[in-house]
């Protein structure tokens, strides 16, 4: 498999060569990841009741949530393209938000009863209003429970499709319809759609207001991260000084893969210099731990340079779904 033709991200690329799973991984690829739905996975889509869905905005700052619906909630419209319905939900829009900034989602539906297996389907997202979607599909069932009546809908151009294999999936058994009792689709009521569980606004007059970091050494694990690259564990030169062409070289895409495997492969070489022999075989499972870290923590400034950020605003892409 050429390196233009493999699915997946740069990110995933450089980790599985530097961990040795480059082969490994290049037999999946060719036989599990479609660029569309063949027939099987099509059936299967038309009879799940969920799915679980990641979105990110324009920061790349995540979302995870979940769908849910009556088999055949999400419409297969071609091999190549899916549409699921936006509920009333809490007014909050987090995954339609995220997706008016950067179209990109990624779907994942398990069959925890029957087959104990998941689809992963990967692609870009376009918002529609109901009215506009039954004007080019008028073939689309209209819900007869008003909770479950769509106001928007996600179309999806899918650009990923592979299997999540069962091994960890568990098998669920589904409670018997009369056991359920009714369900509280689109209401309103607080206790009905779960009241305070989490006693999230039970504190909410103690706590501080909420603000959300804004730099990365504002996470808890960067500490350790930055252990990393502290000059005692590496004779008296830190790893981030050995990996610093990354940061001039980054700005070349076509040269940073050979870029990234020449800094590593020179600080691998470097750092078991320093250390001296004797230290590597006295401890090979924490001189390769401290490396890794820094390595990972190396592809994850990498991808942010190559990535800027970017206001949207004005971009026709990303504008116009609402009218």
């Amino acid at each position: 498999m050429r390196q233009g033709e493999r699915p997946g991200s740069d990110g995933e690329h450089l980790v599985q060569q530097r961990l040795g799973t480059t082969e490994r991984a290049n037999r999946f690829y060719g036989d599990q990841v479609l660029d569309h739905l063949n027939e099987r996975m099509r059936e299967f889509v038309t009879r799940q009741e969920m799915f679980f869905l990641s979105t990110a905005d324009r920061h790349g700052d995540c979302d995870a949530s979940f769908r849910a619906g009556p088999a055949g909630f999400v419409q297969v419209l071609d091999e190549r393209t899916l549409a699921y319905p936006e509920y009333r939900g809490n007014g909050v829009m987090a995954s339609v938000g995220n997706m008016s900034e950067n179209p990109r989602l990624g779907l994942l539906m398990v069959d925890f009863t029957r087959n104990r297996i998941g689809l992963h389907i990967n692609g870009r997202a376009r918002v529609v209003m109901d009215e506009e979607m039954r004007a080019s599909h008028p073939g689309l069932p209209v819900d007869p429970v008003p909770g479950r009546r769509a106001q928007l809908w996600v179309m999806v151009g899918i650009e990923e499709a592979y299997i999540h294999c069962s091994k960890h999936i568990p098998h669920l058994q589904k409670v018997p319809a009369q056991q359920r009792g009714a369900r509280a689709w689109g209401t309103d009521d607080y206790k009905r759609k779960g009241g305070d569980f989490f006693g999230a606004a039970e504190e909410a007059p103690e706590r501080a207001p909420f603000r959300r970091a804004e730099r990365k050494d504002e996470h808890p694990w960067d500490e350790g991260h930055q252990a990393v690259g502290d000059a005692a564990a590496y004779g008296g030169a830190p790893v981030e000084a050995r990996f610093a062409a990354l940061d001039e070289s980054s700005a070349d895409d076509s040269s940073a893969d050979a870029s990234f495997s020449a800094s590593f492969d020179a600080a691998l070489g470097a750092s078991v210099g320093a250390r001296g022999e004797a230290g590597r075989t006295q401890g090979p499972d924490s001189f390769a731990a401290e490396l890794n870290g820094a390595f990972l923590d190396r592809v994850e400034r990498v991808l942010a340079r190559a990535q800027p950020r970017r206001s949207t605003e004005g971009d026709p892409e990303f504008r116009g779904w609402f009218g």
